[in-house]
């Protein structure tokens, strides 16, 4: 297992992985949906290549008290995030190819560049305010 899923029992890990300048990649998911279903064994397959990266699986409908207000608009969703710096958030295809091309672009960027981008758009001055794991488990209680 190269990924982990998110439950009430790590996400003192997971918050500690994010307060330590590891990049975290969230695929954010539900239990019903086939497509999450299929693609996790893809997800674990772009985490296996990324071990210094902290994979998360997020049942939404299970840790709702995380995600709670998210706009996950569809299914899988990917939250890609260093420090407070929200790198990624959107809907991709279930392709792990596509998954571990976007992580090796947002992991490319320098902190310097990470902090423009995040600034580049009103969308993603959004994720950095509605979108950010750290504020998110924190505001869950972790």
């Amino acid at each position: 297992m190269h990924s982990l899923t998110l439950d009430t029992d790590n996400r003192n890990t997971i918050a500690q992985a994010l307060d330590s300048d590891r990049w975290v990649v969230a695929c954010l998911c539900a239990a019903w949906c086939g497509t999450c279903t299929s693609y996790q064994a893809a997800f674990e397959t772009v985490a296996a290549r990324h071990p210094d990266k902290l994979f998360v699986w997020i049942d939404v409908e299970d840790q709702a008290d995380v995600v709670g207000d998210l706009d996950v608009e569809n299914f899988p969703t990917l939250l890609i995030q260093r420090d407070d710096v929200v790198a990624f958030f959107g809907t991709m295809l279930p392709d792990p190819a596509l998954a571990d091309r976007l992580v090796k672009a947002q992991a490319a960027q320098s902190g310097e560049e990470l902090a423009r981008l995040a600034n580049s758009s009103s969308e993603r001055r959004e994720w950095q305010q509605d979108c950010n794991l750290r504020e998110l488990l924190r505001a869950a209680g972790t």
